[in-house]
């Protein structure tokens, strides 16, 4: 198993300071780059064990704190063991930040989470990933379409809300992208209906995108979250299979 190692940066944008985590192997030689986006919940020690999962892979993985805005990670205090249901305070607090985060944002960010990764001597040259969960699968749509020239594959496990009747919706970013697009959704998603999904997918079949998309039978929203009541372990461990594919077939 390759020796990981974890470092605290922040990385300047046009409204701040973005505090942020670097997984990579301990040797220091340059990886393929890998940007995690995060779920409602944050950058918390399940996500930075998500990215060094990814960096025992070969990879160097960024996981920048999207709620920067509003503070440094964590935003709000969470509890080691996430049950929406018994504390709905947390989604309370977190909703509105959820909502202030739109696509316009997003990519403003993700110029600067890019540049600072394409000027990291721990990342390789040549094209990376973005990979996010629950809201974060909304914003991989936004940065591949902004970024069709620096992401080469592009991931969404139990993303809500792809499809909308807004100017912005996150589905229609398909004609701009050209990453190999791979999307994992969760089965019984209330903020999913099969309808999206299948718009969903017409939209990148229109666009010519390569992509795959799956329903996880009997997974949960949010089925990766091992902190939280909605991990499913088969379903995770399945996302894990098909977004290690995607970085090793286009990385």
């Amino acid at each position: 198993m390759t020796s990981v190692q974890g470092t605290a940066l922040d990385i300047p944008t046009d409204d701040g300071v973005a505090d942020a985590y670097l997984a990579h192997p301990a040797d220091g030689v340059p990886r393929p780059g890998v940007l995690l986006y995060q779920d409602a919940f944050g950058l918390r020690p399940q996500l930075r064990a998500m990215a060094d999962r990814l960096a025992e892979a070969g990879y160097a993985v960024l996981v920048p704190n999207l709620f920067y805005r509003h503070g440094r990670a964590p935003v709000m205090e969470l509890p080691a063991f996430i049950d929406p249901a018994a504390r709905p305070e947390i989604f309370e607090t977190l909703y509105p930040l959820v909502l202030s985060l739109t696509p316009e944002l997003i990519v403003r960010d993700s110029d600067a989470y890019l540049r600072w990764m394409e000027q990291s001597p721990l990342v390789a040259a040549g094209p990376v990933a973005v990979t996010g969960y629950c809201m974060g699968a909304r914003l991989v749509l936004a940065t591949a379409g902004a970024h069709p020239d620096r992401v080469a594959a592009a991931a969404g496990f139990h993303g809500s809300r792809l499809v909308t009747d807004a100017p912005d919706s996150p589905h229609l970013a398909a004609g701009r992208i050209t990453a190999e697009v791979y999307f994992g959704h969760a089965d019984d998603d209330p903020g999913l209906p099969p309808e999206q999904i299948e718009r969903f997918e017409e939209a990148l079949t229109a666009a010519g995108v390569r992509h795959t998309c799956e329903v996880y039978a009997g997974a949960p929203h949010g089925y990766t979250q091992a902190d939280t009541s909605s991990y499913d372990e088969e379903a995770s461990e399945r996302h894990w299979a098909a977004l290690l594919g995607l970085l090793k077939r286009n990385l």
